[in-house]
């Protein structure tokens, strides 16, 4: 099985997180920030990956370097998990409607890390999240997981909604982009012959 379990501890946060990528989608998430947990749930139940959070962070000056810290160790738990990336289907994308919200993600496991994210969240806050931080957990993923990502809001005006809308179309994305493809199963997925 593709599973990593990373743990990180820095002067902010301390984490272990441990990542299945052929999992069931079972999720225990205690990142000391409720809607964090709430969008790292959808991120498991809907890419099917098993996942693991437990972080004790700064929280008391905000939730900045637990988001960050916790898109860092998701990346490295990814890439790590991915191994040689043999038989898996590189891209996938997902075209997800969300009530008034739409979001377009695509993926490409390529090994070059590369966010274009183009939100517009009309809220500087959902509770007590700072919708900004959205993009910095994105970005600490994709850096760590070498991966390029796209995500697009089409539509939308709720920022809970377009921010749970991002979660599960990355997380639908990325499944699709790590199933195995039978038909090529013992190759990967390049014709240099690494990713």
């Amino acid at each position: 099985m593709r599973k990593a379990e990373i743990n990180r501890k820095t002067g902010e946060t301390d984490i272990f997180l441990a990542l299945n990528l052929d999992g069931a989608g079972k999720s225990e998430i205690a990142s000391g920030c409720g809607f964090l947990d709430h969008m790292l749930t959808l991120f498991s139940k809907h890419s099917g990956f098993d996942l693991a959070v437990k972080c004790n962070g700064d929280v008391e000056v905000d939730y900045h370097h637990t988001v960050e810290d916790i898109g860092i160790s998701l990346g490295k738990a990814f890439f790590t998990a991915l191994g040689d990336k043999k038989g898996i289907t590189r891209y996938g994308d997902t075209l997800l409607p969300m009530d008034e919200t739409l979001i377009r993600s695509a993926v490409d496991i390529s090994g070059r890390d590369y966010l274009s994210i183009a939100l517009e969240i009309p809220a500087e806050k959902v509770g007590d999240f700072d919708t900004e931080l959205c993009e910095e957990f994105f970005m600490a993923f994709v850096r760590e997981a070498k991966i390029t990502l796209h995500i697009t809001q089409l539509a939308g005006k709720n920022a809970h909604h377009i921010i749970e809308g991002v979660f599960k179309s990355v997380a639908r994305t990325l499944g699709k982009a790590v199933a195995i493809d039978a038909r090529r199963a013992e190759e990967i997925p390049s014709t240099k012959g690494v990713l």
